[in-house]
């Protein structure tokens, strides 16, 4: 077995959600490919005095029951994922990296009411755990990036195993800069949007919640987005890509909203409650490692010289408030055109801090 496996898994007990002795450890294993990590967590959490479960996951399986499954089945919230969100004290999702078709025959209203029942199984997550998420890379995953698979892998490594704390402590000397203001504007292509974020703080995600991490993020206030952005990149959601979406906002009121591609779905997400059409987060991907678009969000938010947005249920940790059962990050690549401006001052211009 590849000795990163083993560094990866030790970062992630110790780092990451820092186990500690008697806790107990929820390890959703999805898909096949990711038992290497699998072993290495429930190594790492044994040795830490830790109590690990292991519960298994797939996304064919979520097929069968969007295929098969009546309107009941569909939107029922797992009650045995439920339970293990109450039970543990710590969440690791081990997500593997699966057909984005699987569900290409499934209706929009269908795939919609489902991401709705696990936007349930997410919010508990977030609320009664300290979690921490992982897209691990396969060919499927290598062949969404357009690059070979041994690529891929090395990137991921590479991108997990940072010195931590000199990154973070770089970008909390940005955020700190960023708490210091009240207003955000991004300029770009198809973009000029801003909000205020007053009241509120920067966060900076290095190595706590994702691996790999790697991003400054805060909550808009909800009442002052305002102006449109496009999307250079697809939104990637339940196996849909949403190409060229545009999104518009009047202060605080979502008036349109389009994609390409698989507009009825964009539509139907956007529509899930009345907080799944404003901004939960606003955030800049800051990891330097991640080079190429993947067309998979835990990986992709954390490009250096991106930004993302997320649509829906905010985090109450950077003050935000917007209630939804969904958070949908979808990215904007800045490197080529793209400006931000804290109080109309220029701060960041083609995917780099001034400051």
């Amino acid at each position: 077995m590849d000795k990163r496996w083993a560094q990866l898994g030790d970062l992630l007990v110790n780092h990451s959600a820092v186990v500690k002795p008697g806790e107990k450890v929820m390890i959703a294993f999805v898909e096949l490919e990711t038992y290497p990590l699998v072993h290495a967590i429930y190594e790492a959490c044994i040795k830490a005095g830790a109590y690990p479960q292991v519960q298994f996951l797939s996304e064919e399986l979520n097929r069968l029951v969007l295929k098969h499954g009546n309107r009941d089945q569909i939107g029922w919230v797992p009650e045995i994922e439920a339970y293990g969100m109450e039970w543990a004290d710590v969440y690791f999702g081990l997500r593997g990296a699966h057909n984005l078709d699987v569900f290409w025959d499934v209706e929009a209203d269908k795939l919609s009411l489902f991401r709705k029942a696990m936007g349930k199984i997410s919010t508990m997550r977030w609320q009664k755990t300290r979690w921490c998420l992982l897209r691990v890379p396969n060919a499927a995953l290598a062949s969404q990036a357009g690059v070979d698979e041994e690529t891929m892998m090395d990137m991921f490594f590479n991108a997990c195993l940072l010195d931590w704390p000199a990154c973070g402590k770089k970008w909390r000397q940005w955020a700190e800069v960023l708490d210091k203001g009240e207003r955000i504007r991004v300029v770009g292509k198809g973009t000029d949007l801003s909000f205020s974020f007053k009241g509120r703080v920067w966060d900076v995600a290095d190595g706590g919640w994702n691996m790999p991490d790697g991003e400054i993020e805060t909550a808009p206030v909800e009442s002052t987005i305002d102006g449109y952005i496009y999307f250079d990149f697809p939104g990637v959601l339940g196996g849909r890509l949403m190409h060229d979406i545009r999104l518009r906002w009047e202060m605080g009121k979502l008036v349109e909203a389009s994609s390409s591609t698989n507009q009825d779905f964009l539509l139907s997400v956007i529509n899930t409650d009345p907080g799944a059409s404003l901004i939960g987060e606003f955030a800049i991907g800051t990891n330097p490692e991640l080079k190429f678009f993947s067309k998979d969000i835990l990986l992709d938010e954390k490009i250096d010289g991106t930004i993302h947005v997320a649509l829906g249920r905010a985090y109450p940790k950077v003050g935000g408030t917007n209630q939804s059962s969904i958070h949908w990050d979808i990215v904007k690549d800045m490197r080529q055109e793209g400006e931000i401006y804290l109080d109309d001052k220029l701060i960041y211009q083609k995917g780099k801090f001034l400051i």
